[in-house]
């Protein structure tokens, strides 16, 4: 079974993109700031846990926002896994900030059920 990592300030943002990847057979956790899902992210191979499976990022988050969480976080020995960045910043230099730190795919807000779902079988690596 496939981990995914929610990284989201927003209450109501963690349940909707839960209920979405749960209903679809994933296992789920979250974070609410990028500290705490780089926290999350390294006890999990501490422990000996593996990592996350997929990353799902929102931007402007506080303590730590998506970008720095995903340049701190590829900068450990740890396993890899995708990011997709998804924001309601829509500018092209977001875009391009995304990926310059890590993301391997941008969507911006709101992410409908369908795409997003698509999108994480991709990244995935799973047949549609």
């Amino acid at each position: 079974m496939k981990h995914i990592l929610i990284v989201d300030d927003a209450a109501t943002v963690r349940l909707y993109e839960r209920a979405i990847f749960e209903d679809a057979g994933y296992t789920v956790r979250e974070a609410s700031n990028g500290l705490e899902a780089l926290e999350t992210a390294l006890a999990a191979c501490a422990e000996g846990q593996h990592p996350f499976d997929l990353y799902v990022v929102d931007v402007n988050m506080p303590q730590m926002d998506g970008y720095s969480f995903l340049r701190a976080l590829r900068q450990h020995d740890i396993p890899q896994a995708p990011a997709i960045m998804v924001s309601t910043e829509a500018q092209e230099c977001d875009r391009r900030k995304a990926f310059e730190a890590g993301a391997n795919l941008y969507i911006v807000k709101p992410a409908r059920p369908v795409p997003l779902l698509r999108n994480v079988k991709l990244m995935l690596g799973e047949t549609q």
